[in-house]
Order: structure tokens, then C-alpha cells, then sequence
């Protein structure tokens, strides 16, 4: 029988590096809840979110997302020396980064099995997008069921 599949959904990117552009940054949620929503995207189109939780629930500055937020700007803009800016100014500019899924320790109640987070691991500067597709990841695509 064939059958015409939904586009939508969610469809994790599998582990590897991928060379991203940054498209949107999302600072909707940040009053309230502390978080940057930094939307990227492949040549062909695929995309991944990175949340930066720069508070804590009690207000406090959340110094490790700080860090990490840091440390992805300063790669973003390719430029270490900066001090401060406005988020918007990453729009455009690329990323080359590692995909990595990690086991969460809570249990997803529909299927008891853990969620798996999917992060950008290890990041450096990129200036475009390299041979096209932005895939730079192995072939053979990882089974989030068969992860332990």
C-alpha cells in the first residue's frame, strides 16, 4: 500500500557535526521563565532549537547557562573579544557543532523509556555552510529506542 507521510512532527537530528545558520532568536519566554530559544538550521533545511535557561526559578542568574550561552555567541560571531551585544545579531551568522543525544532521567509515561535530550556537544567557528548539505555525520543513523 502506499501511503504519503506527514513532514510534520518531531524528527531529532541524528549524532554527528553539522554546520548550522543561525535563523531565529527567541526571547519570548525569557521575562518570565529565563530562556533563550535559539532556532538553527542545515543547508537542506533541517532544523534543531538550543534553550539557554539563564535564570534559576528563584531569579537567581544561572552562572553555567551563562557560561555555555557565552561560550556559543562568542563561536557564533567568530569573535572572542566581545563583551556584550544584542541577541538579533546572531541571525545570519553559522555554526559548525556536534549533535549529541543523552539519556534524561525522566521517564516518558506513554512508553517508559527516558527522554533523550538532543544538545549541541562540542562548537567552533564556521563561515557558511561546507559542501552543501550540512551533514557531516556518519551514515549509519542511531536508533533513539536502542539507547542504554
Amino acid at each position: 500500500m502506499k501511503m504519503k507521510l506527514n513532514k510534520g512532527g518531531f524528527n531529532a537530528l541524528p549524532k554527528g557535526w553539522y554546520t548550522f545558520k543561525v535563523v531565529e532568536v527567541d526571547d519570548s519566554k525569557y521575562s518570565k521563565f529565563g530562556k533563550l530559544a535559539i532556532k538553527l538550521q542545515t543547508a537542506d533545511g533541517r532544523e534543531h532549537v538550543e534553550t539557554f535557561t539563564l535564570t534559576k526559578p528563584n531569579g537567581e542568574v544561572n552562572e553555567g547557562a551563562i557560561n555555555a550561552f557565552s561560550y556559543f555567541a562568542h563561536t557564533c560571531l567568530n569573535d572572542f573579544q566581545v563583551e556584550d551585544f544584542d541577541t538579533d545579531e546572531l541571525v545570519g551568522h553559522f555554526i559548525r557543532a556536534e549533535i549529541v543525544h543523552t539519556k534524561s532521567d525522566k521517564i516518558n509515561e506513554k512508553t517508559g523509556k527516558p527522554y533523550i535530550n538532543v544538545n549541541l556537544g562540542d562548537k567552533e567557528p564556521a563561515l557558511g555552510f561546507e559542501d552543501g548539505d550540512g551533514d557531516e555525520s556518519d551514515d549509519d543513523l542511531d536508533d533513539l529506542d536502542d539507547l542504554e
